[in-house]
């Protein structure tokens, strides 16, 4: 019954200023909807397997924001179609605040260059709540790999030829089209391996399958700690605060390379503007939390919090780069 009586005040308000002609009921249904909310579980939705990047930043606000709202957030993943499966089912929920995306540069800025039928449009489909992080790409490889540098990868890589095997998650994902980029910037005639998600790749690299691979780095720290994984190149504009050692792709031996994804929370379209403002104060409140920060570091990327506008254009921005790189090199998918 929380709540019932504020809802039902505030409809009895729309009905009577509806049928007196005037604008106002729409702000006020919205205005007690969002003062209500949330009032049962919110469902966190994520379009790739357990395991992976964005899984790991996904645990990481669902548990924040249940304190925060008050209310249980929990993470559904929806894998398949390198993430097209999960988001063409999300952009169908209702736009009531209970039902959220857990957005990616992938999912959101790639997919739709990369893919002719990829059945959405970000600033269509979705309602931008606010950014939560960034995460550079690692180029990773098995302790035994005798490349020490990015310059020693593409010299091996020049030598072997197409049997050269590059391993990346789906394809659409920043690891995949940082390969792509690595091939057109260096030249190199690799074969670019995809897989479902990050763990697997992180499994056959640890398993010395594969001789490198370009991956965001939470499925990857617990093995680069332990030493059954190195870290060749960190793709960030600077070195990353976990790896200290690591040195930037700049630095060792490819200039200007650089793969950085953003992670941002976003609702369906139409979301009332009241409920998106409410989600990302709390989302901003929380990023502001040392203790939070400190998490998502540890998860291996760099807190990052804006407006919901602001977050839109990153879409957009993210969008033009990676969109311009898929035309380039065409490689659409029909």
């Amino acid at each position: 019954m929380r709540g019932v009586s504020a809802v039902v005040a505030a409809a009895t308000v729309c009905f009577i200023f509806f049928f007196s002609g005037a604008v106002a009921p729409l702000c006020i249904c919205n205005n007690a909807q969002a003062a209500d909310y949330p009032t049962r579980t919110i469902t966190l939705v994520v379009p790739y397997p357990p395991g992976g990047g964005v899984d790991a930043m996904a645990r990481v606000i669902a548990e924040q924001l249940s304190s925060a709202l008050g209310e249980q957030v929990v993470v559904d993943n929806r894998a398949g179609g390198s993430g097209l499966v999960g988001t063409r089912t999300f952009i169908k929920s209702p736009p009531d605040g209970h039902t959220l995306f857990l957005g990616h540069t992938g999912s959101i800025a790639i997919n739709p260059s990369l893919y002719a039928n990829a059945g959405f449009d970000p600033g269509r489909d979705f309602t931008a709540i606010g950014l939560i992080a960034s995460m550079p790409v690692v180029l990773l490889a098995h302790p035994s790999f005798p490349a020490k540098t990015i310059g020693d990868v593409v010299a091996l890589a020049k030598k072997e030829g197409a049997t050269f095997n590059i391993g990346t998650s789906a394809v659409g994902t920043g690891g995949y089209l940082s390969a792509e980029l690595f091939k057109a910037v260096t030249g190199i005639e690799a074969t670019i391996i995809p897989y479902k998600g990050t763990a697997q790749v992180m499994n056959d690299l640890v398993g010395n399958h594969l001789p490198v691979a370009f991956g965001v780095l939470p499925p990857a720290l617990g093995n680069l700690q332990a030493g059954t994984l190195r870290a060749i190149a960190v793709l960030g504009p600077a070195r990353f605060s976990q790896l200290p050692d690591v040195p930037t792709a700049d630095e060792s031996g490819l200039p200007g390379f650089e793969s950085v994804l953003h992670y941002g929370l976003l609702a369906p379209f139409g979301t009332p503007r009241p409920i998106i403002e409410r989600l990302n104060a709390e989302l901003r409140v929380l990023l502001e939390n040392a203790q939070l920060q400190q998490r998502i570091v540890s998860e291996g990327g760099d807190p990052l919090a804006s407006t919901p506008e602001e977050y839109a254009k990153d879409i957009e921005r993210e969008a033009a780069k990676w969109g311009a790189l898929v035309r380039r090199l065409n490689l659409k998918v029909e």
